[in-house]
């Protein structure tokens, strides 16, 4: 049961009697009584008659018409024993206060986590373009920067084992097409094969020093030893846009070593660090946004890693995103937020409507039988998308989502705490 304090005023700026007022009026009530052994003496339930304290002492308490002073008796004696303390509001006191109340039902949240990420490449879109010999460089056709597409010369270069292998490839050709000319009839099994395979393997190795198939037939279809120089012409893999080349010409360039970096940025990727925790909360095909200069780009997460990185002790999610506008590139900082849109059903408030009690524990305001509004100690599970997940609350209660903050101010002028069991 409930103790009711009903505000009269004219606006919001509404005050509530202490409870010293309800104890004096209480006690005048009792002393006005006809046959009063003395103050004090009488018990809580007996019923009073009206005495000359109902007239003269007007301190804001409105008295329903179907209550007697027993009723008062009993609401002290209430108040007295720690029973939580409910605030009156006339309809048009709540509709100034701004106080708004639903039902408090389940209901699924797209939890959105924010984080910091930084906008990466894409590995699975990017090629290193590297010599697989000593070479030393003889020209650049691309530069950084540039688009270029697939086939496109990039860069000459010159190498002394290149020269051997392309002369070696030059002569195991023609001695190869010879002794398909004189045929099995002429020649030996062994010769047969033997010029087979030479020619076969030094096809292989000037491909892989780096020539490709097209480059190769020409210097076989050619048969002009004057081409086996040593020259040859690295080409761009795929279409996309040059992000490295590090490089100068004439310079000497060790097998292995990156010259080029090409990478489609029509899709990059993002990695938000995430403490581990947090990170567990989000799978693959977690739907995620990616702030940058004002606007979001929509896009997913594809991978999260398995292990923590040592220094931050946080879980990196790579998020992919597309980039048609070309408005993010490998480097900046952007925004990240990661939503779960498969998540269970939860009591979730505004986190407006969930407030700290005097005593430091989370409170919200709920709607008693009659009307009034008392509060109830909840526990805060977790805040997600402005929403503050509760436990230890009752679905369908009725409870306080706008305007509080304006009951926790009203009654903290009763002096009340829940805790005064």
């Amino acid at each position: 049961m409930h103790t009711r304090y009903s505000i009269r005023t004219a606006g919001v700026g509404m005050t509530v009697p202490v409870l010293m007022a309800l104890a004096l009026i209480t006690a005048g009530c009792e002393s006005s009584q006809p046959g009063s052994d003395a103050p004090g003496n009488a018990r809580a339930g007996t019923a009073s008659s009206p005495g000359p304290l109902d007239d003269d002492h007007d301190v804001g308490l409105e008295h329903d018409d179907d209550e007697g002073h027993a009723d008062d008796h009993d609401e002290g004696h209430e108040d007295e024993s720690g029973e939580a303390v409910a605030i009156e509001l006339s309809p048009a006191q709540q509709e100034a206060a701004g106080i708004r109340t639903e039902l408090l039902n389940p209901r699924t949240l797209d939890v959105a986590l924010r984080a910091p990420g930084e906008v990466r490449l894409n590995a699975y879109a990017t090629y290193q373009v590297t010599p697989r010999i000593r070479a030393q460089v003889v020209a650049r056709h691309a530069r950084l920067g540039d688009s270029v597409t697939g086939g496109q010369p990039l860069v000459t270069m010159s190498s002394v084992e290149m020269a051997e292998a392309q002369g070696a490839l030059v002569v195991a050709e023609r001695e190869w097409a010879r002794v398909q000319a004189l045929g099995r009839e002429v020649v030996s099994d062994r010769r047969y094969i033997e010029a087979q395979v030479d020619a076969q393997q030094a096809r292989a190795r000037v491909s892989a020093f780096g020539m490709v198939d097209e480059q190769i037939n020409s210097l076989v279809e050619s048969g002009d030893a004057s081409l086996t120089q040593g020259d040859f012409t690295l080409l761009a893999p795929i279409e996309g846009t040059v992000v490295r080349d590090d490089f100068v010409v004439g310079e000497s360039i060790e097998p292995g070593r990156m010259m080029f970096e090409i990478t489609d940025e029509s899709t990059l990727w993002v990695e938000a660090r995430l403490p581990a925790q947090q990170a567990a909360a989000f799978t693959e095909g977690s739907p995620a946004r990616v702030g940058v200069g004002g606007q979001w780009i929509d896009g997913h997460v594809i991978q999260a890693f398995h292990a923590l990185d040592e220094s931050t002790r946080t879980l990196p999610i790579r998020v992919q995103v597309p980039n048609p506008e070309d408005e993010l590139h490998p480097g900046m900082f952007v925004d990240v937020l990661i939503m779960d849109e498969d998540s269970e059903p939860v009591l979730a408030l505004p986190e407006t409507a969930v407030l700290r009690s005097t005593d430091g524990d989370w409170q919200v305001f709920t709607v008693t039988p009659d009307g009034s509004f008392a509060p109830m100690e909840v526990e805060v599970e977790r805040t997600a998308a402005g929403f503050a997940i509760v436990d230890g609350i009752m679905p369908g209660t009725q409870v306080v989502t706008d305007g509080a903050f304006f009951l926790q101010s009203e009654y903290a002028k009763t002096g009340f705490s829940i805790h005064n069991h």
